[in-house]
Formats: structure tokens, C-alpha cells, sequence
């Protein structure tokens, strides 16, 4: 494994950041209500361009690879989706920001692109998550909302390979994955272990804590099969719904707050323990901790 490479990029802390298509540009939040895109060049990051749109904190940031967009969330209830374009004073590139309607009453809290970035979900702290989406009529992004049968703020999110099923997790303390499918958008999706009929909001599954804690991290395996979620409770959960079968393990250190897939038998988790952990296991061998991979 090569070694980790370390920047000191400032001095305050880092609430978001997203990375763009080859990693030589990355977007971040320096606990504020802007978004700094800073460029590598050799070892160091240079600041290049400011996004200044928000009022309050920025509390998410995702980059779109494949389209270059960036969609940014904020504590002001408020997104923007960024998209380069000539000054029509300058003629320098610059980012461009359109506003996104997003029809909550309280902070975002999180945001991520689509697979196929034609739509991004936004959670929030209304107990809903808003799922937008381009409308070129009226040249804006409009949204609809997610809402039964969440009960407090959403605190992550993780997109289906489908472009249709979207994983969330809670301060409800219960993790669910909903049918995201907006008609005009996205093509009908093939039956698979989530279910076969999916208009918008329908509820694909809901699983609990299993102490009672939030859950911070949510994410779908590398075939949308599988999900797993860590929660505050020191515990990182797989559920297959096809089998069914739901693993637990609890950790004896600090809870996990993100998790990402490397395999469809193999996932990272990090969090208030410092230390990235690997895990690894299979539906039929069940789910184990490996060890820490610092």
C-alpha cells in the first residue's frame, strides 16, 4: 500500500471537501459560508477560486466527475449548483452559481451526486431529503421531497447504482433505503433485492440501531446489494436484503462516522477513533473486523 500523503492546507477545520475527476483540484470548507477550490501543484495546494454564495456554514461539497459540476449545501437551507463558464466581462473561466429550490425549513446537512449526475439528494435537518433535479424549462433545479417515515435530521446519504435507490441515515437511530425515481429523469429500473415497483418515496427497507445510536455513515456494496451503516452506538451493520441477513459488529472504541466499499466483500470505516478499520466478510461467512490499516 503506498504511503499516505500528508498537506496542511490551513489552520481551521475542514467541514467538507470533494475531490474533482483526477484529484489535482479539490473543493473545501473551512468551517465557513465559502468554499475554497485550491489546485496541486507539485507538493503544494494553491488557493485558485472562491465560491461565496452561502450565508451560513457550507456542510457539504460533492463534485461531479464526469459533468465537472459542483453542488454545495449549507445551514442557510440553501444549495448551489456550480458549473464553469466564461466571464462575459473577462472572458476568464470561472464558477458559476444557479440556486437550487430546496423546499426545507431547516439546515442541509448533506449532499451527493447521482451516478449518472442527473440528479443529487439533499439531506436536511426537516426530516426530509430533497431530491433535485434539472428542469430546462424554467432553467432551474427543482426538488421533491422525501419524507415518511423519517422522524429527525438526516445525516448521510449513499446513491444506488441504479440512479433510482437511495440509502439514509438518521438521528432517528434507523438506516432506509428509498425509491428516488423521478418519471421525467430516470428510465425504469430492473427488478432487484430492494423490490420491483418503485414509484418516488416508496420505503425499500428500514433497520435499526442496534443499541439506539445515530446513524452517521451509510453505503451501498459495489452491486447495489448490500448496505452497510455505522451507527453511534460503536457499530458497523451489513444487511443483505435478499437473504435476509443483517450482521452486527461492535467495536469497543469511538463510533465510526463514514464508511466506503473497496470490494463487494471488503469496506473501510473511519471516525472518532483516528484510524481508518478494514472489514471484510461475505453473507455466508459472516463479518469481522481485520485490523486498522494506519
Amino acid at each position: 500500500m503506498a504511503a499516505p500523503q500528508v498537506h496542511n492546507i490551513a489552520q481551521v477545520p475542514i467541514t467538507s471537501h470533494a475531490f474533482n475527476a483526477d484529484r489535482t483540484q479539490v473543493a473545501v470548507s473551512l468551517n465557513s459560508n465559502e468554499a475554497t477550490l485550491l489546485s496541486c501543484k507539485g507538493a503544494e495546494w494553491t488557493p485558485i477560486e472562491t465560491l461565496t454564495e452561502h450565508d451560513k456554514m457550507i456542510t457539504s461539497i460533492d463534485w461531479a466527475p464526469h459533468s465537472n459540476r459542483i453542488v454545495t449545501a449549507s445551514q442557510d437551507r440553501n444549495a448551489y449548483v456550480w458549473t464553469q463558464a466564461p466571464d462575459p466581462q473577462t472572458g476568464r473561466t470561472v464558477w458559476k452559481p444557479t440556486l437550487v429550490l430546496l423546499r426545507i425549513n431547516r439546515a442541509a446537512t448533506f449532499v451527493r451526486w447521482s451516478p449518472l449526475e442527473d440528479k443529487f439528494a439533499v439531506a436536511s435537518g426537516a426530516r426530509a431529503i430533497a431530491i433535485c433535479s434539472f428542469d430546462p424549462e424554467n432553467d432551474w433545479w427543482v426538488s421533491r421531497l422525501l419524507k415518511k417515515p423519517i422522524r429527525s435530521t438526516v445525516l448521510s446519504v449513499d446513491w444506488h447504482p441504479n440512479n433510482v435507490l437511495l440509502a439514509a441515515g438518521s438521528a432517528d437511530m434507523k438506516a432506509r433505503v428509498f425509491s428516488a425515481y423521478i418519471k421525467d429523469v430516470d428510465k425504469r429500473p430492473a427488478a432487484s433485492v430492494w423490490g420491483e415497483k418503485l414509484p418516488f418515496n416508496t420505503l425499500c427497507g428500514e433497520y435499526a440501531s442496534p443499541s439506539g445510536g445515530w446513524v452517521h455513515a451509510v453505503g451501498f456494496s459495489p452491486s447495489g446489494d448490500v448496505l452497510a451503516f455505522a451507527c453511534h452506538d460503536s457499530s458497523v451493520s451489513i444487511v443483505y436484503p435478499g437473504g435476509p441477513a443483517i450482521y452486527t459488529i461492535k467495536i469497543s472504541t469511538l463510533p465510526y462516522t463514514t464508511l466506503t466499499w473497496t470490494s463487494e466483500d471488503a469496506l473501510v470505516a473511519a471516525g472518532h477513533d483516528c484510524q481508518p478499520v478494514l472489514f471484510a466478510g461475505s453473507q455466508a461467512g459472516g463479518w469481522q473486523a481485520v485490523g486498522s490499516l494506519d
